[in-house]
């Protein structure tokens, strides 16, 4: 049960918002990613914010170590996006992937299950750690609200979050989605490019264009 003062605490945050329209209260990554403890697939300690998110894009995603249903499936498309986006995995972008199931997923099964996926790979990290940590990052990260979901991990959604904390950028996809899908999703919390960039990217797609028109009269759509 709510108390008085809790109640009278909250009437004032929200008359507060409600009296400054010209200042409204912007929540970044700090204020919305909790800086759980966990352990890497390398059983190095880690602070999820501070230490893998903070001022980073990361890819998250849910799963744990013994799914026998999406969890190998999905994990075999992020092999392949990780792939299409190697030169920048570890660099600028980077994975996670959190076991849903801590108790039976330490660092050796998340390693393990990563090795046997192809999924040792750089800027990609499997996580444990307590579970209520991990709950808590699960509601915050994907905003789980069926009780279906929340109470039964083996029906967990299949979901990659997309977050670029630098820019303040949140986004996410069905990993299952098509391939260029995924990566489309993900280019959509890349950092803005510069106008020089821009028109370099411009040229080789009028290049591109030009070519195709001269083999076919048309632009050949894909």
């Amino acid at each position: 049960m709510t108390t008085p003062i809790k109640r009278r605490e909250l009437f004032s945050s929200l008359a507060g918002i409600g009296a400054s329209p010209a200042a409204p209260q912007v929540c970044n990554g700090a204020d919305l990613i909790p800086n759980v403890a966990l352990r890497t697939h390398e059983g190095k300690e880690v602070r999820f914010y501070e230490d893998l998110v903070k001022g980073r894009q990361v890819l998250i995603n849910m799963m744990y170590a013994h799914c026998e249903g999406f969890c190998p499936a999905i994990t075999s498309r992020l092999v392949e996006i990780h792939q299409a986006l190697a030169p920048r995995m570890g660099r600028d972008l980077f994975m996670y992937s959190i076991t849903l199931k801590p108790h039976e997923d330490d660092p050796a099964a998340l390693k393990s299950f990563a090795r046997m996926h192809g999924a040792l790979l750089p800027g990609w990290t499997f996580l444990t750690g307590d579970a209520y940590d991990i709950e808590t990052l699960r509601f915050a990260l994907f905003r789980h609200n069926h009780v279906k979901f929340d109470l039964d991990p083996d029906s967990h959604t299949g979901k990659l979050r997309i977050i670029n904390d630098a820019i303040n950028r949140w986004t996410h996809v069905a990993p299952l989605a098509s391939k260029m899908t995924v990566l489309q999703h993900i280019s959509w919390a890349d950092p803005p490019k510069s106008f020089e960039q821009q028109f370099q990217d411009n040229l080789k797609l009028q290049a591109e264009i030009d070519k195709e028109h001269q083999l076919y009269g048309y632009r050949k759509i894909v």
